[in-house]
């Protein structure tokens, strides 16, 4: 759902902008309450994955694809805050190096692609998580719905952007007939992957989920006829080694799904571009900024075999935004835990 340059005209873009540097703003803040030396490295993998299973686009009807967007799995497993840079983070590189979503519809993008579906996600998630027996499935099931609906959400969010500052004469209602219909779709493809991955981490380190936090109850000993907390099952040693591999196998997955599986992702349109060509959204869509990019249309210039080229773009994708991704969350961590500084005393 990567919106090109020339589908929204600039003041629209410009408006996009400003709400979405005032979300990123907030989400900088909101981050440093939800980042701890456990997830920040994992909020950084989050970003990388979520690059790496975007190439990986997925047939949903004749002749048009779809691909995960990510809010709700962001969300879910660092936090919405955090969620919310985690998919800003994979847009701008999308954006910059690979020529995928245009400069100046950045706002529009990380409007609809990174705040809807994750304020939307969430906040379904958590609704549905008090209301389900506090229980890992529940977990799992809720992590589906959510994913679910926010890709049609992210849809009539884009349909009403559009219907501001569109610059071709489409009926709107043909627009949000289409947008929906075809999202919806796409929305069950981005609720398995997301279920599968949530479930996935929860079946090996659920303290390590956002959206799983408060879950399990602490373990119970009885002793001398009185039931007590049992201690720590591992010192914090061990814990830091069990989330460097975890890490180490998020990353590895996300190399081999960028630079390997992506080869065999589906070559139709995805969803938004299917509908623009069907409904002529796309009449003045304007080449991208960065469309001369050594790496534009994920592949790498100047590699005449498209599978090599294709699979050291996902490659290179995934290395830069888990470098970029986790230097941004490194920092926000690191402004939480820095000391207030001293005040010193005023002359008197």
């Amino acid at each position: 759902m990567h919106v090109p340059d020339g589908f929204i005209n600039a003041p629209v873009s410009a408006v996009t902008g400003v709400v979405a540097a005032g979300a990123v703003a907030v989400s900088l803040r909101g981050a440093r309450r939800e980042l701890d030396e456990k997830t920040a490295p994992l909020a950084g993998l989050v970003a990388a994955f979520i690059f790496a299973v975007q190439m990986l686009n997925f047939p949903v009807a004749a002749g048009t694809s779809g691909h995960l967007l990510g809010g709700a799995l962001a969300a879910i497993l660092v936090g919405p805050y955090t969620g919310v840079l985690c998919v800003s983070v994979v847009l701008l590189m999308q954006g910059i190096l690979f020529a995928d979503g245009g400069l100046t519809a950045l706002g529009v993008n990380i409007t609809d692609m990174a705040i809807t579906t994750t304020v939307v996600a969430y906040a379904l998630f958590r609704g549905l998580v008090k209301v389900l027996p506090r229980t890992r499935r529940s977990i799992t099931v809720a992590s589906f719905v959510a994913a679910l609906l926010s890709v049609p959400a992210a849809a009539l969010v884009f349909t009403a952007i559009y219907a501001l500052g569109g610059t071709t004469d489409v009926p709107i209602t043909k627009v949000l007939t289409a947008m929906v219909g075809v999202h919806v779709l796409i929305g069950i493809g981005e609720a398995v992957i997301t279920a599968l991955t949530v479930g996935a981490v929860i079946a090996v380190r659920p303290d390590l989920v956002h959206g799983a936090r408060g879950l399990t109850a602490p373990l119970k000993l009885r002793v001398g006829g009185e039931l007590v907390d049992a201690p720590a099952a591992a010192p914090a040693a061990a814990r830091t080694r069990s989330t460097k591999k975890v890490w180490g196998i998020g990353i590895v997955t996300a190399l081999v799904l960028a630079g390997f599986v992506s080869f065999y992702a589906s070559a139709s349109p995805d969803g938004l571009e299917k509908v623009a060509h069907d409904k002529g959204i796309d009449a003045k869509t304007k080449p991208h900024a960065t469309s001369d990019s050594p790496l534009a249309d994920y592949s790498v210039k100047d590699i005449g075999d498209a599978r090599l080229a294709g699979g050291l773009a996902g490659v290179i994708g995934v290395g830069v935004t888990v470098v970029v991704g986790s230097g941004v969350f490194w920092v926000v961590r690191r402004r939480r835990t820095e000391p207030a500084p001293e005040r010193t005393p005023e002359a008197v």
